[in-house]
């Protein structure tokens, strides 16, 4: 049953995104991304070219690579020059030169990621496709159809760039690599006007999900914003950049507004869905949860920038990926607005920016994402997740944007497409940080590039603007935040040899036996009239108790007042007075008060009761002073002289004389 809600779920997904979309196939925009090739030597082919960069692999974005052109011989194996078959492990490609060598494999025969990948294990450093018709260049992208687990960590492993080259100039190239006669074929690949510099400052927007049950692929996108977030604020706090986060929704279909399929996925009566995360509507979340936290995001990074901050973002959605996740059960709006409120965040601008998510409505923040989710300018359509867009093109090095339409056109392979969509995922590509500042640090003029672009190596120091949305003890100013080279981090501190544990954003408390040292404990403390008390006790490693004569939590602990409670002080005889932390208690008549027998007892006595009692304390003194004499000199004497004589029967003395025989007489005795 739950197979066939699941079947059900993704059919009426697919269904639902051919006819969303179908309205504007036709205008459905798929960008080629070029890049050049210079041809230095031999003379006879100097000149510039054009090569459309492949969806896969990690392109130079702003650099340059000069290489050596080498072609494979298909004497051993007619698959070598398509790249189709592994080559030699033990014969790695090298240049005469020692230059970097640029693999020239034939168009045709297998996936074009699969000739990157074995030209990849063969040492090339970067790779030309040569095309087999004379046509426009094309994006080579990964595959969308039959793709096995060893497929998919192949494309997340491919690191060397490919670009494909037309078939006039990849046949001269051929040509010239093949001649024994020719010069060496050296060529430049250069990046540096792939990516376009307009003004002196950077746009770029991250196509991403807040859904967390879509496997690796989630974890790839939640890895890179923790790991690119350090980049990516101390670039906006500069002015150098700005950034915005897009979010992919669709609309349900006026015949499908009454199923539960629509219910369930859908908000503000059908007009902004997303899958269910599961694919199984009977399940866990639905689609339009993850649709509300979009939305959410979208405003958190509305209220940041209206705040002068937009860069908080990324702590957000880093912070909600840790402390809300799917799959702990707590990706909720409580979860969320705890995140916000970490933040410093205003909550009552989201909650308006938000709108109603149950109204039959247009939401004005979702309505712009669909509309930009459409290409225009140098950007084609966005489809798949991940998709980075710098300065109005998209990056290549992650597979974001699926080129079905410039494949087929056909109802079949779209549905399929469709389907596949339906994760909201593409095959593994490479979302990697470095990578990617390096393709922002592209979109600056020469020259003009900020100092993180020059350097390796780069600071944040977040956790002085409002402690990083972490736990601080505004007593002691101990904090939880931790900057470090990728963004802060809320992790409780160990201070003085003493270990802080809690969740580092909304409690830390000290624990083990020097814990009463820092602030107490945490726990309650107070002095009054030079007396201080403290719940905290050294032999309790983690709790706080109050002590003796004050009643509480150990948080908050106050004055038992043991006089008109009867605690103490009750005897006959007794006046009791309550003061803090204990009390008074006087007895009348002149008695003295024993307090651990809550009990009063005569302190005066007449002058013949003094006399009597000195003289029974004289004779008890007495009788102790002569039972010691006795015990010492006559007692003691008659001890030891029994034992010498036990002794003597067994062992000669010093002060005897050898034994004599006894006489009859003393043997009779005997």
């Amino acid at each position: 049953m739950a197979h066939e809600r699941r079947l059900a779920a993704l059919a009426w997904a697919c269904l639902a995104l051919v006819v969303s979309t179908t309205a504007r196939l036709s205008s459905a925009r798929f960008i080629v991304e070029k890049n050049s090739v210079t041809v230095l030597s031999p003379r006879s082919l100097r000149g510039h070219h054009k090569a459309a960069i492949a969806n896969y692999g990690v392109p130079e974005y702003g650099g340059t690579l000069t290489g050596v052109v080498l072609y494979p011989s298909s004497d051993s194996d007619p698959k070598l020059p398509t790249g189709c078959v592994p080559f030699d492990k033990k014969k790695k490609f090298r240049s005469p030169s020692g230059r970097p060598v640029v693999l020239l494999v034939d168009r045709g025969g297998c996936y074009f990621a699969l000739k990157t990948w074995h030209a990849q294990l063969a040492g090339a450093a970067a790779v030309l496709v040569a095309d087999a018709a004379d046509e426009p260049l094309l994006t080579m992208d990964s595959p969308e159809d039959n793709v096995t687990p060893d497929m998919s960590s192949l494309l997340a492993n491919i690191t060397v760039p490919s670009a494909l080259v037309t078939k006039r100039f990849g046949d001269a190239l051929r040509a010239a690599a093949s001649s024994a006669n020719s010069d060496e074929v050296v060529v430049r690949l250069d990046w540096r006007e792939s990516m376009p510099h307009p003004d002196e400052r950077v746009e770029y927007e991250l196509w991403t999900n807040s859904n967390d049950e879509c496997g690796a692929r989630c974890e790839e996108q939640a890895e890179f914003v923790r790991a690119f977030r350090g980049h990516a604020q101390l670039l906006e706090k500069g002015g150098y950049v700005a950034f915005t986060p897009h979010y992919i929704t669709w609309f349900c279909p006026e015949p499908f507004l009454g199923t539960p399929q629509c219910a369930a996925q859908c908000v503000n009566r059908g007009r902004y869905c997303a899958p269910d995360p599961e694919g199984d509507l009977g399940a866990g979340y639905d689609g339009k949860d993850v649709v509300v936290e979009n939305l959410r995001q979208l405003c958190v990074h509305r209220a940041a920038n209206a705040t002068g901050r937009p860069w908080v973002w990324w702590d957000y959605v880093d912070d909600y990926h840790r402390r809300c996740s799917m799959k702990e059960d707590k990706y909720s709006k409580t979860c969320a607005e705890g995140v916000v409120r970490s933040l410093g965040l205003p909550m009552d601008m989201i909650d308006k920016c938000m709108g109603d998510p149950e109204a039959d409505a247009e939401n004005e923040v979702l309505k712009n994402e669909q509309i930009v989710q459409v290409g225009h300018g140098t950007r084609g359509d966005v489809t798949i997740l991940p998709t980075l867009v710098i300065n109005n093109v998209q990056y290549r090095g992650i597979d974001g944007v699926s080129n079905f339409i410039t494949t087929s056109h056909s109802a079949g392979n779209f549905k399929k497409w469709c389907c596949f969509s339906l994760n909201n995922f593409g095959i593994p590509g490479k979302l990697e940080s470095t990578a990617v500042l390096k393709a922002i640090c592209a979109g600056f003029k020469e020259s003009t590039e900020p100092h993180v672009c020059l350097t390796p190596g780069m600071e944040t120091d977040e956790c002085l603007d409002n402690n990083g949305g972490c736990w601080r003890d505004e007593k002691t100013n101990i904090t939880a935040c931790k900057d470090t080279y990728r963004g802060r981090i809320c992790q409780c501190p160990v201070v003085d040899g003493i270990q802080y544990q809690g969740d580092g954003y909304t409690e830390c408390k000290a624990v083990g036996p020097a814990r009463c040292a820092m602030d107490n404990g945490g726990c309650w403390t107070e002095t009054r009239h030079g007396k201080t008390f403290s719940a905290c006790l050294g032999s309790d490693l983690s709790g706080c108790k109050c002590p003796p004569g004050f009643k509480g939590n150990g948080f908050h602990c106050q004055d038992v007042d043991e006089c008109s409670e009867k605690l103490a002080c009750s005897c006959s005889h007794c006046s009791c007075k309550n003061n803090w932390g204990g009390f008074d208690c006087k007895c009348s008549g002149g008695l003295m008060y024993i307090k651990s027998e809550d009990t009063c007892i005569a302190k005066n006595m007449s002058a013949l009761g003094w006399l009597v009692t000195a003289l029974v304390v004289s004779c008890l003194a007495g009788a102790g002073v002569a039972g010691y004499v006795f015990y010492k000199y006559r007692l003691r004497r008659y001890m030891d002289s029994e034992i010498m004589a036990i002794m003597a029967q067994y062992m000669p003395l010093d002060n005897q004389h050898e034994s004599q025989p006894l006489t009859t007489q003393e043997t009779q005795q005997a």
